[in-house]
């Protein structure tokens, strides 16, 4: 329709003007009028032009004000109502029962049959390439998604069965892909536990476990300072310095289980290793998980699954893992003869 109206425009646009030089060959017009009619024709056109550009691009935009609506106006689907009471600390641990998933209206399994046990008080690491599901099956475990088939437990309850906004509060989650709010540094990190948005001292003691302290000290305002260039007295971070803020939301809250995706993907290699070992001794007893391409965090967890095309391929301890010479063994190496 787009084309049909431009070349109905341009048209009609030159047949004016040859109707218009016509007359004036014929006498009918001068040549005053024809510069008067053809400067008007002109003025006319890009007038014409703009309004139609301006429907367009309003046209456009309510497809997408639709999908907005259409999104905002979705319900997770719920497997079965809330019957279950949650219990108060994880005393046996987590069940993935022959689980499987796949997202709506596709055939293709991003996770295929899994099934493990996460004991309580255990820190585990889940490892494999790109697209194995590693990333999917904390979200499962988060109840973000919900198994095409198969159950997840929590201390032998079904946690579909959970309350969700409850379920999910005893996590303490910091994905690769945070989010970088354009708040003061106090709010960035008290996201992680909105409540506690005036305890100053808790946003103190979270920042300096997750070394944002050390980012803090050097900003002008401290914990006031104004983040993201959207405001004049905002000032940009680096990705890293990004990540420190994003992991003190993590120690905002007492969680039962923290869960960690790739949180220091752009942090130094001594950064990195400080954060991991303060991780640990925080879990300490605390069940936790840890997704991570880097080997040397990897090998602090104490039992490592490998996933490969949605399907667990080993599990066990660095040590174990090693000696089974598989897909593990392999990966550790690759990356271990970069340093040699």
């Amino acid at each position: 329709m787009q084309v049909f109206f431009n070349l109905l425009g341009t048209l009609s646009y030159y047949a004016a003007y040859v109707l218009i030089i016509t007359r004036v060959l014929n006498g009918v017009l001068t040549l005053g009028e024809l510069t008067f009619l053809s400067g008007a024709f002109n003025r006319l056109r890009n007038n014409l032009q703009a309004f139609f550009f301006r429907l367009t691009r309003i046209a456009e935009s309510a497809l997408y004000l639709k999908d907005y609506f259409d999104f905002t106006d979705l319900k997770p689907k719920e497997t079965s109502p809330d019957t279950s009471k949650l219990p108060k600390g994880i005393t046996d641990g987590f069940v993935f029962e022959n689980v499987s998933f796949a997202y709506p209206g596709s055939n293709q399994k991003v996770l295929d049959n899994i099934s493990f046990k996460l004991m309580a008080g255990e820190k585990m690491a889940f490892v494999g390439e790109n697209g194995a599901g590693k990333t999917t099956l904390i979200k499962l475990l988060l109840r973000f998604y919900e198994p095409s088939s198969g159950r997840i437990l929590l201390d032998g309850t079904d946690i579909s069965t959970f309350d969700r906004v409850a379920y999910q509060k005893m996590f303490g989650v910091i994905f690769q892909d945070f989010f970088r709010y354009e708040f003061t540094v106090k709010e960035n990190i008290a996201v992680g536990k909105i409540e506690a948005l005036d305890d100053l001292d808790k946003i103190t003691e979270a920042a300096r476990l997750s070394l944002a302290s050390e980012v803090v000290e050097e900003l002008e305002h401290g914990f006031e300072q104004q983040l993201g260039k959207r405001f004049k007295k905002g000032i940009e971070l680096s990705g890293g310095q990004w990540q420190k803020i994003a992991l003190a939301r993590a120690y905002m809250k007492d969680a039962d289980m923290l869960i960690l995706d790739e949180p220091t993907s752009a942090l130094d290699a001594k950064a990195e290793f400080e954060v991991f070992q303060r991780f640990m001794e925080l879990t300490r007893g605390k069940t936790s998980i840890i997704i991570s391409h880097r080997f040397s965090t990897v090998r602090m967890a104490d039992r490592i699954l490998v996933l490969k095309h949605g399907r667990i391929l080993e599990t066990g301890t660095h040590e174990a893992l090693m000696k089974n010479k598989s897909l593990y063994a392999e990966l550790f190496s690759l990356q271990a003869a970069g340093y040699r």
